[in-house]
């Protein structure tokens, strides 16, 4: 396993790199990117338009050697368009599918919450499962396969929010914000010449991401990990700030972002820190404030879940 954790850490080391030429300034954010990659995971970014989630997702597909797909969501975007649709073949007189935009390793789903809601439902299957059904026909999509959403933040004109079914299938939400001052002239100045995401090549295969992903997931963790995990979540639907709790797919996802995180770091087992560094973004999305709140966000309520609830001390 050890062997292992090296080729792992080298080829992220890699990513990073490459990826750190495009977007500057937001190292932390590019991790639980890739974090969320290994561990099979479906990334949302929220943020205003301009500060470069699309410039993100494209170097992370051109890095990670990705076929990768990208639709601009509108409301006149139909769900064919994204899943595929069949069409009679004249000569064969037989229904022949031709694939939607989703059928690609990495589906950059720009602005997604200015869809309709039906058009939003048509990628559920895609996320969950890794097919799509058209006329009742499954369609395995290529492994590996990641979704990067983007929306504008709640309440931006033209937007309709995600549903929670919806936003409960994305591992984690994230947010680049504004860059820098100092970042913002490193930008400026990197793109004098040739745009840099034109100069970005795969630093891997698929076939080795899969390989990645495989060697997290095996990554262990240990009962008293997983009873801390357990506790959190459960600490959340006891929240009288909270309107519901975190769902079990929260759970899962927590243990899959810790996992990764942890390979991240150089270890193949998981440790209270790297549940709490990814505890926030991986549940926040998922709940909703009660009334009781007030003009508390969610991740302040979470932040203080974590800070009374006791870590296991390992052996």
């Amino acid at each position: 396993m050890e062997d292992r954790n090296v080729d792992l850490l080298t080829n992220a080391q890699k990513i990073l790199m490459q990826v750190r030429r495009v977007v500057v300034g937001k190292n932390r954010v590019l991790t639980w990117v890739l974090a969320a990659i290994l561990a099979k995971g479906h990334i949302l970014m929220e943020d205003i338009p301009g500060v470069g989630k699309t410039t993100m997702a494209l170097a992370f597909s051109r890095t990670l050697g990705l076929q990768h797909s990208r639709v601009q969501f509108t409301p006149d975007v139909l769900p064919s368009d994204v899943t595929g649709y069949s069409i009679l073949d004249q000569d064969s007189g037989k229904m022949v599918y031709q694939p939607g935009a989703v059928l690609c390793n990495l589906f950059l789903a720009d602005e997604l919450n200015r869809a309709t809601s039906r058009t939003q439902s048509a990628l559920l299957e895609a996320m969950e499962e890794g097919q799509v059904t058209v006329d009742n026909v499954t369609h395995k999509l290529p492994q590996p396969f990641v979704v990067i959403a983007t929306q504008n933040p709640t309440g931006a004109a033209g937007t309709q929010p995600l549903p929670d079914s919806q936003t409960d299938r994305f591992i984690i939400q994230l947010s680049l914000g504004y860059p820098a001052p100092e970042d913002e002239i490193t930008m400026i100045n990197t793109r004098q010449g040739e745009d840099p995401l034109k100069s970005l090549r795969p630093v891997l295969t698929p076939r080795e991401l899969l390989a990645m992903q495989e060697t997290v997931a095996q990554t262990y963790v240990s009962q008293e990990i997983v009873a801390y995990i357990v506790d959190l979540i459960h600490a959340t639907r006891r929240e009288p700030l909270l309107e519901r709790g975190a769902s079990p797919r929260a759970t899962l996802a927590v243990v899959a972002m810790a996992k990764s995180i942890a390979q991240l770091r150089g270890r193949d087992y998981v440790v209270p820190k790297d549940v709490q560094e990814v505890f926030v973004q991986t549940v926040a999305h998922r709940l909703e404030r009660s009334a009781k709140a007030g003009e508390q966000e969610v991740g302040d309520i979470l932040q203080a879940i974590l800070q009374k609830m006791p870590a296991p001390k390992l052996r």
